[in-house]
């Protein structure tokens, strides 16, 4: 989510009425979608007055004028889209803190899906994350509070506190049978969003896992690009990865691509209405690529997936993501409070929005581990050639100290794995990775994309 700050001048209820009269009519007339007369909007503000006014007047309890409004507006938001919402004193005081202070959190990012809390995807490494939080999950209760009903930004300072305090999460899962609820403990949240590694068993593929969009990721995908630069193919991993900054996903994309729109942004003002190019300055358009997404891919990562899909600049791999593709300003009002209001949509290359129908893989595959027999014939001639034992254990020796080249042995004798190599084991674990890896051989024997 990109979030940017305007000014806007607050309009008292009588101007408002006055301004819908006058220009209405010719608001209606510029525009193509269907759009209130000036004096259906005339009698929409009446009513609001009129109720008010009786609620104010007849309501078994006193009310407060501002507090009712201000109620009136939350919903107001809320009805138009699970992003937008009215911001009072207090809760825009809390936004402003939050960008200055230091907070504990969980590491997930939510949103709201078919009207439910649901968690995009837990960031690698994050408390939420160790717990055992996955994509996907449906958050019916933070602590002992509910959150049908609840706004997005309310849960997420439900979810934030004081480092090393714990929350309980009541979570429903897909195909578990009952709810369940797990303790996490709140830590600062600190993200290494790239991870360059080779796999083990073929050196000449790049695997590229990139957990968010911080303002670091195209510089650190450049390093890695200059490090690894006889590499034949890169597979890019944005799984789980719920997005971040869209200069950053722009920049991605460009560096595989060398003309053409990559990404557009579309709203109802002029200054919303934005398109995003590539460059041909530093760009490899040549080296296969595979990209992995899942239903934690979402925003930046399905703007990067999507891009690359549409200019067929690489085959896509997993399952279909969130269908976050829509952009939010913080709109200040006055002094104490604001609007944060959905303006604009993200639209793919191809024309095709990203907001609520997510980016299709080329190929579905299902996250789960792949089987790895031994071959039998290699077992009974184990069993049988004795005389061939001592030549047996030579072999297992080799295949010992060929597996754990990519470790180190501490001063406590202690065998410290190489974070920077995925491990055959590894690969066999993960099938969407191994699916990824099968393909790019494919693409690289077959001479697509040769250098």
């Amino acid at each position: 989510m990109i979030k940017k700050s305007k000014r806007v001048i607050a309009l008292g209820l009588f101007s408002t009425i006055v301004t819908a009269y006058l220009f209405g009519s010719f608001a209606e007339a510029k525009s193509t979608a269907q759009k209130s007369t000036a004096k259906e909007k005339l009698e929409a503000y009446i009513k609001f007055t009129q109720i008010l006014n009786i609620i104010e007047n007849q309501y078994v309890d006193d009310v407060n004028t501002s507090a009712l409004v201000d109620k009136a507006l939350k919903g107001l938001m809320t009805n138009l889209d699970a992003h937008s919402t009215y911001m009072d004193a207090k809760d825009y005081k809390d936004l402003t803190v939050q960008t200055k202070g230091e907070f504990g959190g969980l590491g997930i990012s939510v949103g709201m899906k078919d009207g439910a809390l649901t968690v995009i995807a837990p960031l690698d490494g994050t408390p939420a994350f160790t717990a055992g939080v996955k994509a996907g999950d449906i958050i019916l209760k933070i602590d002992d509070k509910a959150t049908i009903g609840m706004n997005i930004d309310d849960a997420v300072k439900l979810m934030r506190g004081k480092p090393k305090t714990d929350i309980v999460l009541t979570l429903i899962r897909k195909n578990e049978p009952k709810p369940l609820i797990i303790k996490i403990t709140r830590d600062i949240i600190k993200i290494q969003s790239v991870y360059a590694k080779t796999i083990q068993t073929d050196e000449q593929i790049l695997y590229l896992g990139i957990t968010s969009f911080d303002q670091k990721v195209v510089e650190d995908v450049q390093k890695a690009l200059k490090k690894h630069s006889k590499t034949k193919g890169i597979i890019l991993d944005l799984r789980n990865n719920p997005g971040g900054l869209l200069d950053q996903a722009v920049g991605l994309v460009d560096l595989f691509i060398d003309q053409g729109v990559i990404v557009s942004q579309k709203g109802k003002t002029k200054e919303e209405n934005i398109t995003f190019e590539a460059h041909k300055e530093n760009t490899d358009t040549t080296t296969p690529i595979v990209v992995i997404v899942n239903g934690g891919s979402a925003s930046a990562s399905e703007i990067v997936s999507g891009a690359l899909q549409d200019f067929n600049r690489s085959v896509t791999v997993g399952e279909k993501t969130f269908g976050k593709g829509s952009v939010q300003v913080v709109m200040p009002i006055g002094k104490e409070e604001a609007l944060k209001l959905t303006v604009a949509r993200y639209y793919l290359p191809s024309g095709r929005t990203i907001q609520a129908e997510g980016v299709t893989p080329d190929i579905i595959v299902h996250f789960g581990k792949i089987e790895q027999n031994d071959d039998p014939v290699l077992l009974k001639e184990k069993d049988l050639s004795k005389h061939l034992s001592s030549e047996l254990e030579k072999i297992e020796t080799t295949k010992k100290i060929e597996n754990d080249a990519n470790a180190t042995i501490g001063e406590d004798n202690a065998t410290k794995i190489d974070e920077t190599i995925i491990t055959e084991e590894q690969v066999y674990n993960d099938a969407q990775l191994k699916s990824s890896i099968d393909i790019l051989k494919a693409l690289i024997i077959t001479n697509k994309g040769k250098k």
